[in-house]
């Protein structure tokens, strides 16, 4: 079974099928994001039936700002809808003639093809559309409303911006996808692009670009778990392989495949329960597999990343996570980090 199937399918509910739709859809463009981050903002305004002016409000807002951090929003060579944009961020158009713009030529695809990951359509979909060509107006779902039901609701905006900046700044940099480095910077908390001739670029909080993939939940014990600035609550970013290990071995322990998200108990927990320096027990491995199967599977450009630290095939990358397993235990003799579930495993 593909990894996509595996992360809708494990437990599937209406947060998943959202985060799937972020994570996995197509990305030949950013207005997926932009709408996903429009649908959050109206569904706290408690709106049911919208005119595409009423929706062309904030997926412009999201389009024109994210024009100003990457001028290149999609693959395609030109679009006239993002040359409106350009030309307000420039002051050349006023703000009414953006509007009308964007619900005229703004929702060409993106209204048709929200829904569809992996060539398949979301069972309930979170939007429908009304009439055709020129859109007259939208309806939110109940689907969108039941978002702000779950624990740690603001996560999934947190994503939706984390997904966006990690897909545009592949865009925007113009190289194959297959140079590029995601790493991440613990000083800063931040994930980076390294790439040969490039300076070293700033992307986007580690925790919210990785939070999805774990749909909200800690990654031992599957408690819900926030990404939002530092807090009581806010998750810690883990070594699933403890950084100690990097005196030994020429691997980079701070690549992504190796940076799982956990509560604070999970991670440092009192009375020696806590995970510390500790190596995970074997059973954790397949569960990090998984995970960065989601990753590989997300593209631009964790994928390339990815298969570039720790193989090209599932196979390849099965065998040196136990490679590393191996050697993270002969090199750190303690016993293994195990931890009872507080919720139902996800992924």
């Amino acid at each position: 079974m593909a990894a996509v199937e595996i992360f809708q399918e494990t437990r599937p509910n209406n947060e998943t099928y959202w985060r799937s739709i972020v994570l996995f859809g197509r990305n030949v463009a950013s207005y997926k994001f932009a709408l996903a981050k429009s649908l959050l903002d109206l569904a706290e305004q408690d709106k049911t039936h919208l005119t595409a002016e009423e929706l062309a409000e904030p997926y412009s807002k999201y389009i024109c700002e994210h024009l100003q951090q990457a001028d290149k929003q999609g693959t395609s060579g030109s679009s006239s809808f993002l040359e409106t944009c350009r030309q307000y961020n420039k002051g050349q158009i006023a703000h009414d003639q953006l509007i009308s713009t964007t619900a005229r030529l703004g929702f060409n695809n993106v209204l048709d093809a929200f829904h569809i990951v992996n060539g398949v359509a979301v069972p309930d979909p979170f939007l429908v559309k009304q009439g055709t060509g020129n859109i007259s107006g939208i309806i939110l779902t109940d689907q969108v409303y039941r978002l702000k039901e779950i624990v740690f609701e603001t996560n999934l905006d947190l994503e939706v911006e984390a997904r966006w900046r990690l897909v545009e700044t592949a865009w925007d940099l113009q190289v194959p996808t297959h140079t590029l480095k995601v790493e991440h910077d613990q000083s800063t908390g931040l994930l980076t692009i390294d790439e040969s001739g490039i300076e070293r670029k700033n992307i986007t909080p580690v925790r919210p670009a990785l939070n999805g993939y774990q749909k909200g939940k800690c990654f031992y014990c599957f408690a819900d778990i926030d990404v939002s600035a530092e807090g009581e609550n806010t998750c810690e970013v883990d070594h699933f392989f403890p950084h100690a290990l990097q005196s030994y071995t020429p691997v980079n322990l701070d690549g992504v495949w190796n940076l799982v998200l956990s509560c604070s108990f999970c991670n440092r927990g009192g009375n020696g329960q806590g995970k510390m320096a500790r190596v995970p027990a074997i059973k954790y491995l397949d569960r990090l597999n998984r995970r960065n199967n989601f990753l590989v599977n997300s593209h631009h450009p964790l994928r390339e990343t990815i298969m570039i630290q720790t193989g090209l095939t599932d196979e390849s990358r099965r065998q040196f996570l136990q490679g590393m397993d191996r050697f993270a235990v002969q090199h750190l003799p303690t016993a293994t980090f195990e931890i009872a579930l507080v919720g139902e495993p996800t992924f």
